[in-house]
């Protein structure tokens, strides 16, 4: 009975040390974001005219998990909000407004966020996006207290100790409540629903 049991023994333990070696080891790699060198920029659209600026971005980082991005999280400050096509004297009144109740309320909404759920690899015949976006991103984004999950096609490219993630995609406003003058009854006066978004995101390894 004593030697059944010590045979059992040595065999579980046999066994337990080959499934360790058979398992492969995930590498894990955390990356910070460069916020200093990272920018959302967006582009709004009436029927005659249009508007483009661009946010600044923070983030607690990203986690890529065997050469793919696995997770991450990123903050947009509203009030970093700039504009590019007006001039010094009017954009002020632009600026101002969009963060009123109108659009932003950055009085009780003073971020958006966006946070990785998942990354596929992208063909790049599907998707949508430019011939060389290489992955589908999926995430919620939160906006107005609202959160709502997206999905875009994005280049990601890692070299060296460097990542860069790069998108231009567009988001319909008026899923996260903001309804001003999204009417097309105001004609010339009418602000589009759907709103142009770029992404430029750099990092390093930490």
């Amino acid at each position: 009975m004593k030697k059944a049991l010590l045979s059992l023994i040595v065999f579980s333990f046999a066994l337990n040390l080959t499934s360790c070696e058979e398992t492969e080891e995930i590498t894990k790699t955390p990356y910070a974001i460069e916020e200093e060198n990272s920018v959302v920029k967006w582009k709004g659209y009436s029927p005659t005219l249009y508007h483009d600026g661009s946010f600044k971005v923070t983030s607690s980082g990203v986690e890529v998990v065997d050469g793919k991005v696995k997770s991450g999280s990123f903050t947009i400050p509203i009030y970093s909000i700039q504009n590019f096509d007006l001039p010094d004297h009017v954009k002020s009144a632009l600026l101002e407004h969009l963060k009123s109740p109108d659009f932003f309320n950055v009085v009780l909404h003073p971020n958006a966020s966006f946070k990785i759920t998942n990354v596929q690899p992208l063909a790049s015949s599907t998707g949508g996006g430019a011939a060389n976006d290489n992955y589908a991103v999926t995430g919620d984004f939160n906006m107005l207290g609202q959160t709502h999950a997206i999905t875009f096609p994005a280049r990601i490219i890692m070299e060296g100790s460097k990542i860069e993630m790069k998108a231009d995609f567009q988001l319909d406003r008026t899923k996260w409540g903001m309804m001003y003058a999204a009417d097309p009854a105001l004609c010339e006066h009418h602000i589009l629903p759907k709103v142009d978004i770029s992404l430029d995101i750099k990092g390093h390894k930490q």
